[in-house]
């Protein structure tokens, strides 16, 4: 029997997607998956450390573990009209940035990787902080400007704060490609039929989680930082599509843009190693 350790976030996205995989709603053929939920920097920092066998991390952490971890099909957050937002108390625009302080929700995180790409000369006066803390934190004064991700998406506006910039609209003026945000990777070591196997079982519990939502709530509520049913619900429509089922070829198009752009700029390594384990 083989033990797995899986790392995802308690964001609804996630929680919905692994649901039927850690709830035993699913057959693991004998896979013990050992679940370990954090948030996504966390899980950034802990493959950096080859801590974890199977995990969500951002695309831009996954940029820099390719020698250790490959890219698995399912289970990802990608698409269009769900990038990170640059959000502020003043109607600022992009320039008016310049020399601010600017709330992130990590290193790893795409959302900072996509910053970085649009505007390299934002990226010096940024302070990190829990992504949940950020519309807070701007709120407050703390920072100018947030990088906000996940449910903040759809609360900022509540909260008085107004839009930078839709960094995700950005990239899809910019490339006509999806937004990829976060993927689930695995480590190389395990081999090519466990991988596989992983990534079938991801998908299944996907496909469990389409067809009995109801079932999936209250585990979705227990992890939710928003607990309202609507925002839960926007969260889980605008980050579960089609490409978390299968990333499919635009999706590889969008991470192979996102990485050449990326290295271009020297923010993330070159790497020859392919994104899936190919043997």
């Amino acid at each position: 029997m083989n033990t797995l350790t899986l790392g995802y976030s308690p964001c609804p996205n996630d929680t919905f997607i692994f649901y039927g995989l850690v709830h035993g709603r699913i057959d693991t053929g004998g896979i013990v998956f050992k679940e370990i939920l954090e948030d996504v920097e966390t899980l950034n920092q802990m493959a950096r450390q080859a801590r974890l066998d199977i995990t969500k991390v951002s695309f831009h952490a996954f940029a820099h573990l390719r020698d250790r971890y490959c890219l698995l099909r399912s289970g990802g957050a990608m698409g269009k009209g769900c990038g990170p937002l640059v959000v502020a108390r003043e109607a600022y625009d992009m320039k008016d940035l310049r020399g601010k302080t600017i709330a992130i929700p990590g290193d790893l995180t795409t959302a900072f990787l996509l910053l970085q790409v649009c505007d390299p000369d934002l990226k010096d006066h940024v302070r990190v902080m829990p992504f949940h803390r950020i519309v807070d934190a701007v709120k407050q004064g703390e920072a100018d400007a947030g990088l906000i991700i996940h449910e903040s998406r759809f609360t900022y506006q509540r909260e008085g704060l107004r839009q930078v910039i839709d960094l995700g609209a950005w990239w899809e003026r910019e490339t006509g490609l999806p937004i990829p945000l976060g993927c689930i990777i695995a480590r190389r070591e395990l081999g090519r039929a466990l991988v596989d196997k992983t990534d079938m079982l991801i998908r299944n519990s996907l496909m469990y989680a389409f067809d009995n939502r109801d079932e999936t709530r209250a585990y979705i509520k227990n992890h939710a930082q928003e607990l309202e049913d609507s925002v839960i619900d926007q969260h889980i429509q605008l980050y579960v599509n089609d490409y978390s089922l299968d990333i499919g070829a635009q999706g590889v198009r969008a991470v192979q843009e996102l990485f050449s752009r990326a290295t271009e700029r020297s923010i993330v390594p070159p790497s020859d190693r392919p994104l899936f384990l190919t043997a």
